[in-house]
């Protein structure tokens, strides 16, 4: 039988559009979970691709804003600013795009069913500020997907930035709000998005690769390790971000198969939260990550890095990817001595159910509107102008 997501009884559309709650993270549907004989030996099509199909090419995966775009994008948040609506409320309807809206419309296509990712540039941020950009970003962002929060706080406009939290404590702190490297991972929504507000003085620059080729990479060179991916024997760690009566930990697959006829490959992943639950290993609750465990997360990031694509993200860029079929990465990075600003990214994690073309995952909100995301009791989306 279907769940569906509880709401509170009564909520301002006019603040929240599409609902107070995110469904948050939960444990698949063990009974969709299918064995690794049922796996594709090898995946084609549009979601397979190497870095040398992208690395000359810019112009297949790039799109410079034209002017016309830029304008109908300037009026639609001046209006939006001007009716005095909280960015939370943000919708279609009330952020009109008549003519860039095809555009978005053939590339939330190409993200959810084609390669996965594109690059949008000259987004004039420093000629916006930050709230007006904020406000044309998530309007954009409406055409994609719907908003789910990222963190315990409700976060649906994040802000990946160092905050000065230490990245060794990696039980209860977010990476994201640190300078250290991101090893390859997905986020916790169909898509994500990520504006370039400040660069690093030196680093966080930005890897990709196909999850899709990594599969077939893995599948001829370690399919002992592509097999212990697609079991669900790994532990996830929720750093603490869990409503009452909630475990600390989910047991799920790395790689799984969506529901359904011609089902596709789908990843889930973050090694930070895979290592971090030693607190829970070493009390004897869940078990060690095994032999065959550290080689595989190990086996799976040196494989990524030998397939990535690498790109730098200038101010006014807006990366998009989803998460379904392609794992990003982030190096290390150092800030600017002040006044000047510290790195900064206005991050989305968009959903996109699967009424909506999104992918049959076997999970029990799969077409829940905003699937996905994180969650902790009653917390009410937040659009924050800067971290905190």
């Amino acid at each position: 039988m279907a769940l569906t997501q509880q709401q509170p009884a009564s909520i301002p559309l006019d603040v929240f559009p599409d609902g107070l709650k995110t469904t948050g993270q939960h444990a698949p549907l063990y009974e969709h979970i299918r064995p690794f004989d049922k796996f594709p030996k090898e995946i084609t099509g549009p979601t397979v691709w190497r870095p040398e199909d992208y690395r000359d090419n810019p112009e297949k995966w790039t799109h410079q804003f034209t002017e016309e775009e830029i304008e109908e994008l300037s009026g639609a948040a001046d209006e939006f600013l001007n009716a005095k609506i909280p960015l939370t409320g943000i919708s279609k309807s009330n952020f009109p795009l008549p003519n860039l809206a095809a555009r978005l419309h053939e590339l939330r296509a190409d993200l959810l069913d084609g390669k996965g990712f594109i690059l949008f540039k000259g987004f004039p941020v420093e000629k916006w500020g930050n709230h007006k950009s904020a406000v044309a970003y998530m309007g954009l962002g409406t055409y994609l997907g719907y908003f789910v929060s990222q963190n315990s706080r409700g976060h649906v406009l994040g802000h990946v930035k160092d905050l000065g939290e230490d990245p060794t404590q990696i039980d209860s702190v977010r990476i994201y709000r640190t300078n250290a490297r991101q090893f390859f991972h997905a986020d916790d929504s169909d898509i994500v998005g990520l504006l370039c507000i400040h660069r690093a003085k030196e680093g966080g620059e930005s890897d990709l690769v196909s999850s899709h080729h990594v599969y077939n990479v893995l599948a001829k060179e370690r399919p002992d390790v592509l097999k212990t991916l697609t079991e669900p024997i790994w532990y996830f760690d929720r750093k603490g971000e869990t409503s009452k009566g909630q475990e600390e930990y989910i047991k799920t697959s790395v790689i799984y198969l969506e529901r359904g006829d011609n089902p596709r490959v789908y990843t889930k992943w973050d090694p930070y939260y895979v290592r971090s639950l030693t607190r829970f290993s070493d009390a004897g609750i869940i078990p060690p990550l095994s032999a065959a465990q550290v080689e595989a997360l190990e086996v799976l990031e040196a494989t990524c890095n030998r397939v990535k694509l690498h790109m730098i993200l200038e101010v006014g860029d807006i990366q998009f990817l989803a998460n379904s079929h392609v794992l990003h990465a982030r190096t290390a990075y150092v800030d600017h001595a002040p006044p000047t600003p510290r790195r900064h990214l206005m991050r989305l994690w968009l959903a996109t159910p699967e009424s909506e073309g999104g992918w049959k995952l076997p999970f029990w909100d799969s077409n829940e509107k905003k699937r996905g995301g994180i969650q902790v009791d009653d917390q009410a989306p937040v659009a924050p102008l800067d971290a905190e």
